[in-house]
């Protein structure tokens, strides 16, 4: 099981536009295989950061995630949108 953490802090007058573009995204990642989840969740104490929470049966299916047309049509446009570079923590269940 692969767990991906992907934390991200969106310009304040980018938020609608970031959301609507990771609709897209969520909608088909979701039917990907291997996929078990794929979320996303907005801090509580600050809007602006936006976090990716996603569980994968394997590393081949995320990276098979990381090079379909709808990845890497939308996240570079959603790079537009952040205020630094994303950051992004995988990892494998040990227990």
């Amino acid at each position: 099981m692969i767990k991906v953490v992907a934390k991200s802090v969106i310009k304040k007058d980018c938020l609608e536009k970031y959301n609507s573009l990771v609709t897209e995204l969520i909608e088909e990642t979701r039917k990907e295989k291997g996929n078990v989840s794929y979320e996303l969740y907005q801090d509580i104490n600050n809007p602006c950061i936006l976090t990716f929470i996603e569980e994968w049966s394997d590393e081949e299916s995320l990276n098979l995630h990381l090079q379909s047309i709808h990845f890497t049509t939308i996240v570079p446009k959603l790079g537009l949108l952040r205020e630094n570079e994303s950051e992004i923590n995988i990892y494998r269940l040990i227990r």
